[in-house]
């Protein structure tokens, strides 16, 4: 049996993708109870499921997020939050979990209001969504007192406002939050463009506070999520179009490099959060490729680097299931410096075995798939360079 991994280079694995379960009164609790039933909660509907809803308006199953070990394949999910193992949801109890899985501290995305914030922007009422979009990051860096340097939060900014974002990420970077969140596509919410200088006080601002800028999948507009005929199946669908997310990240980091803003901020991070790393080698070299062919340093001779070699000082990429020979040569073609390990957990085809899942625990996946490589690439990619990004002891 191969020696594992983890403990024989004695690593605190960083989890840099995984999704808290938000408490049933996360917002009912914190904004006034004028806003009635605009303010989420949860309702249970005639057939049993439990769903988050605001003004008579579904938002997303309650424990349709909560599926790490689920009986079921996705899209099944459970219809109540008492029939997942508690731990997936209670902070105490899925310390137990990381432990088991070989996994040390983790960075904690959200669900209910968009991994982008866009959903905020659904309520109608402004400043109700400031205060629903605070609750939450409040919410937040309580569920990352419970255990420091291992929940790791990650603010989300209500970037309809530039300044309320401004004092928004200076109040959570004092809280303890370690990055932010931002969507793909601001323009889906109503907010310019991400390569429009509208947003250049934001990444300056992020930059002197040294807060990275994470792009999780699927942070613009989502409404488009059957991409099949029905007649093709509802688990074939399922499986389809998370793929197109996650090329979808290929935009975004030709948008952040072709729009000015790696060179303009030189020393701001971001992170392609969920989309996988081995389609970033080919998007590189396509970049490299346009950006000479289409005489872009003739356009912009301020701009010093190529496209890979933005990418090389400031942007990092997340895998979770990949391995084997494709994964060997992205790494070969990126270098360490810019990867990132992550699971996923606990949703929909996390790195959380069950009945219906073929994953394996973390630690026997790192040891039974990555044991293979150099132990300074292991330590970089599984800790190393996490720390150094997120800020961690």
């Amino acid at each position: 049996m191969a020696t594992d991994v983890i403990d024989r280079l004695g690593l605190k694995v960083v989890d840099c993708d995984t999704h808290v379960v938000e408490a049933y009164d996360l917002w009912t609790s914190r904004v006034p109870s004028k806003y009635g039933d605009k303010v989420p909660h949860v309702e249970r509907d005639a057939n049993g499921v439990e769903w988050w809803m605001s003004s008579g308006k579904l938002l997303s199953p309650a424990a349709g997020i909560a599926i790490a070990g689920w009986k079921e394949p996705p899209p099944k999910f459970p219809a109540q939050l008492d029939m997942v193992d508690p731990r997936i949801w209670q902070p105490e109890g899925r310390l137990e979990i990381m432990d088991a899985y070989g996994i040390h501290s983790a960075v904690l995305y959200p669900n209910v209001a968009g991994f982008g914030a866009g959903r905020y922007t659904d309520f109608g009422d402004m400043e109700l969504a400031r205060m629903l979009l605070q609750a939450y990051n409040d919410w937040l860096a309580e569920f990352g007192r419970i255990a420091p340097g291992r929940y790791i939060p990650v603010m989300a900014v209500p970037f309809w406002d530039i300044d309320l974002s401004l004092a928004e990420m200076a109040r959570c970077a004092d809280m303890g939050h370690k990055g932010m969140v931002f969507s793909q596509a601001p323009q889906d919410f109503g907010a310019p463009t991400l390569s429009d200088p509208h947003w250049d006080r934001l990444w300056a601002a992020a930059q002197e506070m040294g807060l990275s800028v994470n792009f999780h999948i699927g942070s613009g507009d989502v409404t488009m999520q059957q991409i099949l005929d029905p007649g093709c199946g509802l688990h074939a669908n399922y499986a389809s179009f998370p793929m197109t997310f996650f090329l979808g990240n290929a935009k975004t980091i030709a948008t952040l490099i072709g729009g000015g803003i790696c060179h303009r901020f030189p020393d701001l991070k971001f992170v392609s959060v969920e989309s996988g790393i081995s389609w970033i080698p080919f998007a590189l070299q396509a970049l490299d490729w346009m950006w000479k062919e289409c005489g872009v340093v003739k356009e912009h001779p301020e701009y010093e680097l190529l496209p890979s070699e933005y990418f090389r000082r400031q942007i990092y990429g997340c895998f979770w299931f990949e391995h084997g020979a494709t994964l060997d040569a992205s790494i070969d073609y990126l270098g360490a410096d810019n990867i990132l390990y992550e699971t996923d957990f606990p949703h929909p085809t996390s790195m959380s075995p069950g009945p219906v899942s073929s994953a394996l625990v973390p630690r026997d996946f790192i040891t039974t798939n990555l044991g293979h490589l150099p132990d300074d690439v292991l330590r970089k990619i599984l800790q190393d360079n996490a720390t150094k990004l997120y800020h961690l002891d």
